[in-house]
């Protein structure tokens, strides 16, 4: 893949779960007006759990303790978010990334994160084929291109791909008690190592705040939206 440069970081403090996804969503919808790929770092305020687009509410329910629930932008199982690490990726149409087939951005973001990991001593494997668990739970089994430590998956993505741009959502379970910002560092150097990415901070944006906050409230904090399946 060609360098792209710059990047955006965007490190959030935790939000809760209305806020996060609709910050996510709100970056998607203004990339082509931003024009360069965004990565965006984030925590919980509370332990939560999050859920694909497509899901039944009704079998989610039933899946995990975790409250609140609130639907994801993006595909995908459950993902619990009481100890992880979550990111997002935001890319504009014109981007390479955009370019490449779902499968293929899965796999490229997971060799990213094995490189991260890579940095800070710990080996990590990209699973060579899918191992169903159990349906509907992300952590539970692994798909092809999952991230594993020793045979048990630390991280998995849902994507979304819209005329606007290229939406990745990922968490990872951390296997360790390592320091969640010597990992933040490790992805940005690993960027930089492969791509040849030139990060800047995510400037000011006082109109995407805006939308995210319209879309805390019309739609992610609404019990109507969560359950709208």
């Amino acid at each position: 893949m060609s360098s792209i440069c710059p990047w955006y970081l965007l490190v959030c403090a935790p939000g809760d779960s209305a806020w996060n996804m609709a910050l996510d969503e709100a970056l998607l919808e203004a990339m082509p007006r931003i024009g360069v790929p965004v990565l965006r770092f984030y925590g919980w305020a509370q332990p939560a759990a999050s859920f694909g687009y497509f899901q039944r509410f009704a079998d989610v329910q039933g899946l995990t303790p975790l409250r609140p629930l609130v639907r994801r932008p993006t595909g995908g199982g459950i993902v619990p978010h009481d100890a992880d690490w979550t990111y997002s990726l935001a890319f504009p149409p014109n981007d390479a990334w955009y370019g490449l087939t779902a499968r293929e951005s899965y796999r490229q973001v997971h060799e990213w994160i094995q490189q991260a990991f890579s940095r800070l001593d710990l080996p990590t494997q990209l699973a060579p084929r899918a191992s169903k668990a159990a349906a509907g739970q992300c952590f539970l089994g692994y798909e092809e291109s999952d991230l594993l430590w020793q045979g048990r998956k630390i991280a998995g993505a849902a994507q979304r791909r819209r005329r606007d741009g290229l939406l990745i959502q990922g968490s990872v379970q951390p296997p360790l008690p390592l320091p969640r910002t010597r990992w933040q560092s490790a992805m940005c150097e690993a960027a930089s190592a492969r791509q040849g990415v030139c990060w800047s901070d995510f400037p000011a944006d006082p109109p995407l705040e805006e939308r995210a906050r319209g879309l805390v409230l019309h739609k992610y904090s609404r019990d109507a939206y969560n359950r709208k399946r």
